[in-house]
């Protein structure tokens, strides 16, 4: 195959299976990588294949009363954790992992540690949300309190953390908000400890409280992101604000 062959197969993907951009992305990275990687052949022919551009989309934005609506039929730590999508804007792998010493009652704050481009950041704790949370850091800590009496590996540690501080993956401090109620094999190390609470699963949940609603709109766990920075632009907040709170580097992308 030459240029030729593959600027063919790649206007075939745009043109008959209509894929998007994304895909067309794909399909060309893993060209590169076979021919480059694998068949050891320079492509100075590669750089002039079009590339089609992302089309950008309004995103799904669920009015205060559809939230309200969708989280009757979510119960127990999917509900609470549905809330607190809504009503911080954090992202869904944001929320999982928060730690114990992330949340600040005193302050009214949550931190983010390490968000999307390794940042941190501070998002407000709603009011509502303070007793909620309290109950479920005491559900928590009935596992991590029986994690520790059965000898447990403590939880995972971001970078070199557990070589620095061997013990404080066990410490409280350190523990999961929304612990998964069972353990699991780390691939990493092997060990048997607690991870926290799986994202398809709150996905599932997810997905079927919104199918006993009658929304008609094809809302995400995502969606409740958007959901949040719409209702604070409404409320009043400038658009800085709201980028700081999403955490975005550019506000183009909040805008």
């Amino acid at each position: 195959m030459d240029g030729a062959d593959v600027e063919a197969f790649l206007s075939w993907l745009v043109s008959s299976r209509i894929v998007a951009a994304s895909t067309h992305k794909q399909a060309l990275s893993a060209l590169l990588f076979f021919f480059g990687k694998v068949l050891g052949v320079d492509l100075p022919w590669m750089t002039e294949i079009g590339r089609p551009r992302a089309k950008r989309r309004l995103p799904v934005v669920l009015t205060p009363d559809e939230v309200a609506q969708f989280l009757c039929f979510l119960e127990g730590e999917h509900r609470l954790f549905a809330q607190l999508l809504y009503g911080t804007g954090m992202r869904i792998n944001e929320g999982l992992q928060l730690r114990v010493k992330d949340i600040d009652f005193g302050r009214s704050t949550i931190i983010v540690r390490e968000g999307k481009g390794g940042k941190d950041r501070a998002v407000m704790l709603p009011r509502r949300l303070v007793a909620g949370l309290r109950e479920q850091l005491a559900r928590a800590r009935v596992l991590w309190a029986a994690d520790q009496e059965a000898g447990r590996g403590g939880v995972a540690m971001p970078d070199a953390l557990d070589r620095k501080y061997p013990r404080a993956g066990a410490s409280w401090t350190w523990f999961w908000v929304f612990p998964q109620d069972t353990h699991s094999i780390d691939p990493r190390s092997g060990v048997v400890r607690r991870h926290h609470m799986y994202d398809q699963t709150f996905q599932r949940a997810f997905k079927r409280a919104l199918s006993r609603t009658d929304i008609a709109k094809p809302a995400t766990p995502h969606t409740l992101r958007h959901s949040f920075a719409t209702a604070v632009l409404q409320a009043g907040y400038d658009i800085r604000t709201v980028q700081e709170l999403l955490g975005h580097a550019d506000v183009a992308t909040t805008i």
